[in-house]
């Protein structure tokens, strides 16, 4: 997983319209980005989503983006996981156990024998299960468009990612992307979304100017920092001045550590947009990275004023904080720390960060309550149920500490006996 608080947010301005079309609350749904170069995105565990960065990069509009969103929001309102679980407890136990080996096969390198026992132990259990697939794959398409249509967007979008799908079909099965394997692709699906888009009033409508300038940033962004460097200065050159070409170049000389050519730029896109909280996030990160902590917190200080409801942001600034061995701003850093937690819960570097702060402080109680929440996170109910405990002893009976050391104790125990 990756985090990043300007592509997430980008990611939710997508996706929120498309939740409320759907009936959905935004806030349940837990995006995740995978940090993998194939193309894919799924939802498990509930109301979780995931996309992968390859789906980003290799996405050519928001509309591409917006599309697959609305067909996964149509796999969870559908309820579809729970019947995927239905279906695979009517395959045969032959079947399923074929499908283990199967993968255990070709993790361990053996992707022939992997095929074959799958090949020759499935095949009844995958055609009943991939018929059902099928079936959902359109139920989810049928959601997709009427979500879009319901908030007055083009379906193209959806369209156009079928025919960066289609291109998959020719190539080898070890060569396709988990999308187009985990997401049967059928001529009935294209026909369908292509007769909505004929007679949709609303498939000839651009993108916002909003939602194309955010995509082509977080695509700058996602290339400049998991590409090498070479490659960004070869795909944004020089002469082009946009500011998504200024962005990524300004990363990929921070990631060379050539803050004489980074800095520049990045005071130059603040200098054109000051109240844009990423640009002055990214030279937090460029100065602090680089050893000049000082300089660092006016930068992510002013993120923060721009963006305080970012738990990431808030984080970040912290951690700067807690980095400077000042303990005259550790106060400063617990405030943030607090308001990131009471925004997510579930970040255990966040918790850790506290941890930290607390511990500069002597402040032992608090300090292990953020390190049981950070081991519970971390799936380590052992070390949950110590810090737990230490800081139970602690704290008096029925206070705020004293309660939350009751909530680590009983979510560790209900995690150990799953």
């Amino acid at each position: 997983m990756i985090r990043d608080a300007e592509i997430e947010n980008t990611i939710r301005a997508y996706a929120t319209p498309v939740f409320l079309a759907a009936g959905l609350e935004p806030s349940a749904i837990n995006i995740y980005l995978v940090n993998d170069n194939t193309l894919n995105a799924f939802v498990a565990g509930g109301q979780n989503l995931f996309i992968n960065t390859g789906l980003l990069i290799k996405s050519q509009s928001a509309d591409q983006v917006i599309g697959v969103i609305a067909h996964e929001t149509g796999h969870i309102s559908g309820g579809h996981l729970s019947r995927i679980r239905d279906a695979m407890k009517r395959s045969s136990a032959e079947s399923i156990l074929a499908l283990v080996l199967g993968g255990v096969a070709a993790a361990s390198g053996r992707s022939d024998i992997g095929a074959a026992v799958v090949q020759g132990g499935l095949e009844m259990g995958k055609r009943n299960f991939l018929q059902y697939s099928r079936t959902q794959e359109g139920a989810a398409d049928a959601a997709a468009m009427r979500y879009l249509e319901a908030t007055k967007q083009s379906s193209k979008g959806l369209l156009e990612f079928f025919g960066i799908l289609g291109d998959q079909e020719f190539l080898s099965a070890s060569r396709q992307d988990p999308y187009y394997r985990s997401h049967p692709l059928t001529r009935e699906r294209i026909q369908a979304v292509k007769n909505f888009v004929a007679h949709s009033p609303y498939s000839n409508k651009p993108d916002s100017k909003d939602f194309s300038i955010r995509h082509r940033r977080m695509k700058a962004k996602l290339q400049a920092f998991l590409e090498p460097p070479t490659y960004t200065f070869r795909r944004y050159k020089k002469s082009d001045k946009s500011v998504e070409s200024r962005y990524a170049r300004a990363i990929a000389y921070y990631r060379r550590a050539d803050l004489d050519h980074a800095l520049p730029l990045i005071d130059g896109l603040i200098a054109e947009q000051p109240n844009d909280p990423y640009f002055r996030e990214l030279k937090g990160q460029m100065l602090f990275e680089n050893g000049r902590n000082a300089e660092a917190q006016a930068p992510y200080r002013k993120s923060v004023a721009l963006e305080p409801g970012s738990s990431l942001l808030q984080r970040d600034l912290a951690r700067v904080l807690i980095e400077a061995n000042n303990p005259a701003l550790l106060d400063e850093a617990i405030k943030h720390l607090l308001l990131s937690v009471g925004i997510d819960r579930t970040d255990p570097l966040s918790w850790h960060q506290l941890a930290i702060a607390y511990g500069r402080q002597k402040n032992t109680a608090e300090s292990s309550l953020a390190l049981g929440e950070e081991a519970l996170l971390n799936d380590k109910t052992q070390d949950a149920t110590f810090y737990a405990e230490r800081a139970e002893k602690l704290l008096p009976e029925g206070s705020r500490g004293w309660l939350q050391a009751q909530d680590i104790l009983l979510a560790a125990r209900h995690k150990k006996n799953k």
